[in-house]
């Protein structure tokens, strides 16, 4: 069969059957990409700062369109109400994560009870590697700037020490600080105060920033698209098997041709007699 396949019209045959074989391949490799898209699309206006009391409202769910924006907000934090959320990597080692209730300006007031004069957000002002290292927040009217994130929720079945929390959890906070809230929280990236920026990524100190910028869009999978990837796969595989199928078929003609050859025998000579024929 090799000499068969090695006649020049199937060399040529096979040539062409890889090139389209290749081309199925890379039109699977494409298809294969486009079965994992992001859910929505990076956006842009995130990084534009908005104000705070403009984005969201505290005493609502926090809405998903408004997680990753970049915020501002005036007012003051609180040096009595701090705390530190254990077990927060940085550079792959473990800290603490230093997060403040700051008193919003301008801030609707909640009604009820158990509200309060003033409306307050979480801050995570930044990481230190030992729980001594977490300083007072700075005092007086600060301008901070930073990105909204939603609550997180708290460890079920954990109880937290003395100063600390189980993570940035506006429910577990508010039981704790006895505050007004609004339903997400900040990650700082600059707190202004007295036209010096005294944040974490201003000011050399054990308090490191966070540096959390927006989360990547979570991924769904396209079934079409991934069964088009295999289905070109199967075409790559068809093309080759059509090759092999055509040198087969001109295999078994060749042997069917020198089959019939051998049962005819030899041409008969010009100079045998003929046999009478029986009368």
């Amino acid at each position: 069969m090799w000499k068969t396949a090695l006649k020049p019209r199937w060399i040529a045959g096979f040539v062409f059957a890889i090139a389209i074989s290749g081309v199925f391949v890379l039109l699977s490799q494409w298809q294969f990409g486009r079965s994992t898209q992001p859910e929505v699309v990076d956006n842009p206006a995130t990084e534009q700062v908005r104000p705070l009391t403009g984005t969201i409202r505290p005493g609502e769910f926090f809405p998903g369109s408004q997680a990753d924006q970049m915020v501002s907000a005036r007012g003051a934090y609180d040096p009595h109400r701090q705390v530190l959320v254990p077990d927060r990597l940085k550079g792959g080692k473990p800290g603490y994560w230093v997060v403040a209730a700051f008193a919003v300006d301008g801030a609707p007031r909640l009604s009820g009870a158990a509200a309060t004069p003033a409306t307050w957000i979480p801050v995570a002002r930044g990481w230190v590697a030992d729980p001594g290292d977490a300083a007072a927040p700075p005092s007086g009217v600060i301008e901070l700037t930073g990105r909204l994130l939603p609550s997180e929720a708290p460890l079920a079945g954990v109880a937290p020490r003395h100063g600390e929390a189980t993570a940035v959890s506006v429910a577990e906070l508010i039981n704790d600080w006895e505050v007004s809230s609004y339903p997400g929280f900040i990650a700082a990236s600059a707190e202004m105060a007295g036209g010096s920026d005294v944040s974490a990524a201003a000011v050399n100190g054990p308090l490191l920033p966070l540096e959390i910028g927006p989360q990547p869009p979570a991924q769904k999978i396209n079934w079409l698209n991934l069964f088009y990837s295999l289905e070109w796969v199967v075409f790559a595989g068809f093309a080759l098997f059509i090759w092999w199928r055509l040198v087969k078929d001109d295999y078994q003609r060749d042997l069917e041709d020198a089959l019939d050859h051998a049962h005819a025998g030899p041409p008969a000579s010009p100079d045998q007699p003929q046999q009478k024929a029986d009368q």
